[in-house]
Formats: C-alpha cells, sequence, structure tokens
C-alpha cells in the first residue's frame, strides 16, 4: 500500500509500504476515506523536530473498519470510524479519567515504527479505547467535519475549555491556523460573547468571523498587546488561547491576559522558553491546557456536527490526492494553504 514518509527537512514522499495488517486480538484496520496534514507536521517539515529518515507521518484520519482482532468489540468491518491523534486502551486509570494522552499504552501516529495516518490504511492497536464509530448513514458530505474532529477541533475546544471559556466571556485567540479558528469556532460554542482574533492573513480572518469571532487584530507583538488591551478598558482579556506555542506567542499571550486570568496552551512548544512564573505570579495568571484528550471531547464534538450545530470543516481550503501530498506540505508551510485534505 502507499504511504507518505519523511526523509529529512523539506523532504516528504509517497512510498510503497507493507500493508496494514492486524497484528494483535485488539487491532483494527482502518482504510483511510480522508486523510489531512496538521499544523503540527510542519515542524518536522522544516527540521526543527527530528525524524528518522523514512518514518511514516500523519496523524489525522477518517475511514472504514475493514478488519478486525478477536478481540475488538465495538467496532466491526463496514463502520466508519474517527481516530483521535493518539490510540488508547481505554481501560487505564487516565483513560477513565479521561486523560488517554497520557495512557502508558498509548502513542501517536506516525511515531517510531506505528502507520502514519496520510496513508492509504492504518493499523490501529488498542480499537475500542481508540475508534469512534459514526453512526450509519451519515452523509459523505460531513466527512470534513467528522475529519477535524481527529485533531484540530477537539485541540481547540480543549484550550477553550482549559481557559476557562463561558456564556458571556471575553475571550482573545492567538494563532490564526486550523486550532486557533477552531479555538474561536470553540468559545462560540461555549457562549463567549466576545472573541477577539489575532492573525494577518485576510482569509484566515473570513474563517475566524464565520467561526464566531467579533474583532480582528492584524497586529503582532507588543502593538497586539496594545490593540487588545485598548479593545477591552485597559484590562486584557480574562480569557486567552494560545495556539501557536513560539516564544512570541507566549509573550503574546502573557501581556494581553488580564489580571486573574486564565490561558488555555495547546500550541506544541517546540520554540517556546521557560514560563516567567516572576510575572505569572503576581498578577495571579492561571495556565492549562497541553495535548488535547481528544478522544473524550470526541463524542460531544461529533453529536453536535450531526446534529448541524457544529462545523469546523472550513478550515480546510484544498483537497489533494496522496500522490501529491509533497504539495500539499509546500502550501501549508508558505501559507497559501491553511490545511490539506488528502484523499487516497
Amino acid at each position: 500500500m502507499r504511504a507518505t514518509t519523511i526523509h529529512g527537512p523539506k523532504d516528504i514522499r509517497v512510498e510503497h509500504v507493507p500493508d496494514a495488517v492486524v497484528r494483535e486480538p485488539g487491532d483494527a484496520v482502518v482504510k483511510v476515506e480522508l486523510a489531512c496534514i496538521c499544523g503540527s507536521d510542519l515542524w518536522a517539515y522544516r527540521g526543527v523536530a527530528k525524524r528518522v529518515p523514512g518514518q511514516r507521518i500523519g496523524h489525522e484520519f477518517v475511514g472504514e473498519v475493514v478488519e478486525v482482532g478477536p478481540g475488538v468489540g465495538s467496532v466491526k468491518v463496514g463502520d466508519r470510524v474517527i481516530a483521535p491523534f493518539v490510540w488508547s486502551d481505554g481501560t487505564c486509570p487516565y483513560c477513565v479519567q479521561g486523560l488517554p494522552t497520557s495512557c502508558p499504552q498509548g502513542g501517536f501516529w506516525g511515531s517510531g515504527t506505528s502507520d502514519g495516518g496520510q496513508a492509504e490504511a492504518v493499523r490501529v492497536p488498542f480499537a475500542d479505547g481508540t475508534l469512534v464509530r459514526v453512526p450509519e448513514g451519515v452523509d459523505d458530505a460531513l466527512l470534513p467535519a467528522l475529519l477535524a474532529l481527529s485533531d484540530v477541533m477537539g485541540t481547540g475546544h480543549h484550550a477553550a475549555v482549559s481557559a476557562g471559556a463561558a456564556p458571556g466571556a471575553t475571550v482573545v485567540v492567538v494563532g490564526d491556523g486550523a486550532v486557533g479558528l477552531c479555538g474561536v469556532l470553540a468559545a462560540k460554542r461555549l457562549g463567549a460573547e466576545r472573541i477577539i482574533s489575532l492573525g494577518r492573513h485576510e482569509d484566515r480572518a473570513k474563517v475566524a468571523r464565520l467561526f464566531g469571532a467579533t474583532d480582528q487584530v492584524p497586529e503582532r507583538g507588543a502593538e497586539a498587546v496594545e490593540k487588545v488591551r485598548e479593545l477591552t478598558g485597559g484590562l486584557g482579556a480574562p480569557v486567552v488561547l494560545e495556539c501557536v506555542g513560539t516564544d512570541e506567542s507566549w509573550s503574546t499571550a502573557i501581556g494581553l491576559v488580564r489580571d486573574g486570568g486564565r490561558i488555555g496552551y495547546v500550541g506544541v512548544p517546540h520554540q517556546a522558553p521557560n514560563l516567567p512564573t516572576g510575572k505569572l505570579f503576581p498578577r495571579n495568571i492561571g495556565i492549562a491546557g497541553g495535548i488535547a484528550p481528544v478522544r473524550t471531547y470526541l463524542p460531544e464534538l461529533m453529536a453536535d456536527v450531526l446534529a448541524g450545530r457544529l462545523d469546523p470543516a472550513p478550515v480546510f481550503d484544498r483537497t489533494l490526492p496522496l500522490d501529491e501530498v509533497a504539495d500539499g506540505y509546500r502550501s501549508m508551510d508558505d501559507r497559501s494553504a491553511l490545511k490539506v485534505v488528502l484523499t487516497p
């Protein structure tokens, strides 16, 4: 079968690899219907996050179950499923707590020797604890929205929940990538009254407004902090979503959060410095977040998608066949595309 591999910075290939097969009783094999490229994949593409040459890549996919092991009971051949970006056993204390990202037996697609999601098929360990079954009869037109639930929508939701987004709140979202835009949508879903989106790109600002942003701040750094404080009576915002993970984005988030406020962070911190606790402590700023437990959020978010109350699909603005995945990486790297969908 074909799968995406990474061989070094800017070196993405589609190669023939061994077919995905059941190896353990709890395994399932999922034939991929849609996959996509994540902003976090770009860290490897740019050489910031190291990968072994030839390693599989990709961690967001939806598809059809085509094989199950004898120990699988929650899904069957023919079921359509969503795979969160981390597999987990569903039974350990962390999974029971709702934190499958800390499952001792869990892992990330494309890590080590595991299958990556940008492929024709994926072997899924611990299928019962990992996969979320989509009800029968769901229209194919909803697949992009369901695909977004495998990572970016759940991650944006985690930022909003961690920061305390609630009815009537004022929320600022740092970052206009797919996760930041889903953070806007999540804040709106949770009842936020004012949502200030930071970003300089009009195409992304348009999506932000569609998702519920009431204000757009194109400035960056200290100028963005000043502008947000102008918009909030000089106080800053009580709820801030940090959706980038760089030194600059963290500095901006800390600068514009209100004393006593909270920062929900989900940006992968490849370039972020140590937190300046000396600045946070006297202002009583709370910090919460981390790797989103998407598997925990998936059922409630899927219910809203199926009911027509939630549609994160507009974060996808380009669709390519798997064989052209390298072009998808290039377009996301140069920001000519927001988020690329891949078809078999």
